[in-house]
């Protein structure tokens, strides 16, 4: 029968990006991930994957950008007059920031650029633009 909507399911995985480098593993994460197939709580090519896996079986997937955490945007880099940050003399690139946007919710960011006047903020997820695949393994379903 297999892995279908609503089993709770757990896996080993590991996530490599096309250069072969390591974003992401069960492993490094302290054990197997769990999370129920329909759940919404994992990419929907993730979910898709294991649909009709059984334990013991494994599975390489291949993710392109909008399958996974979307295609890089320009329109999500922004560059904000430095004083409009709090504490910004401890500013660093590559440091995350929480930024409000103008509904309320809050969005990470990170820095990618500082002038004397100016901080730019990339809001596009670390992986936005990357092709990911996964190596799967079911390792539980219940």
């Amino acid at each position: 029968m297999g892995v279908k909507i609503g089993d709770i399911v757990a896996v080993e995985y590991v996530g490599t990006l096309d250069n072969g480098g390591v974003f992401d593993s069960s492993e490094s994460q302290g054990g197997p991930l769990e999370f129920k197939v329909g759940g919404g709580q994992v990419l929907q090519g993730f979910e898709d994957a294991v649909l009709g896996m059984e334990i013991g079986d494994k599975k390489t997937i291949k993710l392109e950008p909008s399958q996974g955490y979307g295609e890089y945007s320009n329109n999500l880099v922004e560059t904000i007059p430095k004083v409009s940050i709090p504490n910004n003399e401890r500013l660093t690139e590559d440091t995350m920031l929480l930024v409000s946007l103008p509904d309320g919710s809050k969005m990470p960011a990170s820095i990618t650029a500082i002038t004397e006047e100016t901080v730019t903020l990339d809001m596009n997820h670390p992986l936005a633009g990357e092709v990911l695949h996964f190596e799967i393994k079911v390792v539980g379903i219940s």
